[in-house]
């Protein structure tokens, strides 16, 4: 199995370029472009559906023509809400930086009879999810309720210093709906201040996976299997973008059994 944790290449271009492939999995694919002002990046979807996410900074940014002008309003991502775009399959996109960019691209399967579209700060409001060292703040990107993707599943979270994320523990590894989805997924970790750190523990029931990793500043972590718990360092606010996809785009997960009667009020 590939090194769950996968530091950046580098600080500038394309830092990230997480595949299928590289990946040793069969659905979610991770791309992060750091740009500086006046520089571009493009792509060709192909077969994938895309969903181009703003992390930081603004673009402009065009697919197979259209303009969708200059995008972005937040400069980290920890102030504000994000900018994206979705990419449908065949389709050529450019994202011209107008400011410093980090530009996030999330791929995974696509089908036909979707379009390309801007999806805007607010389109899904921020959520405050569980309580007291367990609250986090999450903003669905592109969830499950909303039709505009075949596969793709995209959010991000931050969660405030000396907090738990993605806990209790829980997992989406079995294609056995209603109980469950299988979902291969991707983290995308960014802390406040920067020279922070962070822990993520990804594990199954028999043990046969366990790592537990320091996450820092711009590494991906990921989760191919099992429990995926996250918790953020006393001092330094943890952001993370999660990419999620499989055979079915539903986001149904199992809590670990052991750790149940942590889950009422978190």
């Amino acid at each position: 199995m590939p090194n769950l944790l996968v530091k950046p290449a580098g600080t500038l271009g394309l830092v990230h370029d997480i595949t299928p492939q590289s990946a040793g999995w069969t659905y979610v694919g991770f791309g992060l472009h750091r740009l500086l002002a006046g520089e571009k990046t493009s792509g060709e979807s192909a077969d994938r559906e895309t969903c181009l996410v703003l992390v930081s900074g603004k673009a402009t940014v065009t697919v197979d023509g259209e303009d969708f002008g200059e995008l972005g309003e937040r400069m980290t991502p920890f102030e504000g809400l994000p900018f994206a775009v979705y990419v449908p399959k065949g389709s050529r996109w450019e994202a011209v930086a107008t400011t410093a960019l980090d530009l996030a691209v999330c791929s995974a399967p696509g089908a036909e009879g979707y379009k390309a579209q801007v999806i805007a700060p607010g389109r899904h409001p921020q959520m405050t999810r569980g309580k007291t060292t367990n609250t986090r703040y999450v903003t669905n990107i592109m969830p499950e309720d909303d039709n505009a993707a075949h596969s793709l599943l995209v959010v991000e979270v931050i969660t405030p210093g000396g907090h738990t994320s993605s806990y209790p523990p829980h997992k989406h590894d079995e294609d056995n709906l209603p109980a469950e989805s299988f979902l291969e997924e991707t983290y995308y970790h960014r802390l406040n201040p920067s020279q922070g750190f962070a822990m993520q523990r990804v594990y199954t029931d028999d043990r046969s996976l366990d790592e537990t990793m320091a996450v820092e500043d711009g590494d991906v972590t990921l989760v191919p299997k099992g429990y995926h718990p996250v918790a953020a360092i006393h001092g330094y606010d943890l952001y993370y973008l999660n990419v999620m996809a499989g055979p079915s785009r539903v986001w149904k997960f199992n809590n670990a059994k052991e750790h149940a009667w942590l889950f009422t009020g978190v």
